[in-house]
């Protein structure tokens, strides 16, 4: 009785933990840089409530910020969420041969010694503080389009990132990036995850800059814990991006689709299922081009008050 006692206050302290208030809002957001920058845009208003003022996460690429000062930028960031007893969220994305099968955000460090550096001086940021870290968005799920010698060079580089977490950030949980359900079978993607490490991680993330339901992203999330429950012997907890999954997904219409809507903001659904927004809504997909259809979306990364609003009205 006093084990069962144990757990059932453990899930409520967590739920707790991650209440619907506890996450910090990035000041410096994209969304929020344009709207001080836009002050008098009739969109300004509709924007700031729905989307600036929403906590959300921020991306740390290697290329949006100078990475000899990654350490002190990450330090100083996750000092001022802890000021006012918020919680940070942060995603590391800077792999060596980033979205090499898509190309709208390729790029990363130049090879595995440069990003055990970058990845050293984002731990070293955190250092003992409170933060959610999603772990390489697309990375295992894209494998497919490395050579044999880079998926196995990638899978030490995951590795080394959540012992590093592990061993020098006690309260950071980490979630490795596990695609979305429509893109890899779950059995494959636990199997990409425990040969990235999730085992010494707090869990996986699902749906980072995609479109799938809470409940289409759960069911995949359980689905992989089976695999993971009975071919290596444990289960993790899961995040799920709802910035964008208010409507749903058109498969395979993945760049800036029209007649998607926010979703639910970032809060603990279940004792283990975390939702989150990671991508932020009004950040671009990518520009169109002859190989894909991005609905007249600016460069990757580029924040469009216009695809903001028709996500916030889901047009």
């Amino acid at each position: 009785m006093a084990i069962v006692t144990a757990c059932v206050i453990f899930t409520l302290a967590q739920l707790d933990a991650y209440a619907g208030d506890a996450f910090y809002v990035n000041p410096g957001s994209s969304a929020a840089q344009w709207v001080k920058a836009n002050p008098d845009d009739p969109r300004a208003a509709k924007i700031q409530s729905s989307i600036a003022d929403v906590p959300a996460a921020r991306w740390l690429t290697g290329t949006s910020q100078t990475t000899d000062k990654l350490t002190e930028i990450v330090s100083h960031y996750v000092a001022a969420a802890d000021n006012v007893h918020k919680i940070p969220i942060l995603v590391a994305y800077n792999l060596p041969g980033r979205d090499c099968s898509g190309g709208a955000s390729a790029g990363g460090a130049a090879n595995a010694a440069d990003y055990r550096v970058w990845i050293d001086d984002f731990i070293n940021g955190i250092g003992g503080r409170r933060a959610v870290v999603i772990l390489e968005p697309d990375a295992l799920a894209d494998m497919e389009c490395l050579s044999p010698a880079k998926r196995g060079e990638r899978l030490d580089l995951f590795n080394y990132a959540v012992t590093g977490f592990k061993q020098r950030t006690p309260h950071a949980d980490v979630y490795l990036d596990a695609g979305n359900a429509g893109w890899k079978p779950s059995g494959s993607m636990a199997g990409y995850l425990n040969a990235a490490g999730v085992k010494g991680a707090r869990g996986f993330a699902l749906n980072v800059s995609n479109f799938y339901t809470l409940d289409q992203s759960r069911a995949y999330g359980e689905a992989i814990n089976a695999t993971l429950s009975s071919e290596y012997g444990y289960t993790k907890s899961m995040v799920v991006d709802t910035s964008r999954n208010g409507n749903g997904a058109r498969p395979g219409d993945w760049c800036n689709p029209p007649g998607r809507k926010i979703g639910a903001r970032s809060q603990a659904v279940a004792e283990n299922v975390l939702a989150v927004w990671v991508k932020i809504p009004g950040n671009s997909d990518g520009s169109s081009s002859s190989a894909r259809n991005c609905h007249g979306g600016p460069a990757a990364g580029t924040f469009s008050p216009d695809l903001a609003v028709r996500l916030i009205d889901g047009k």
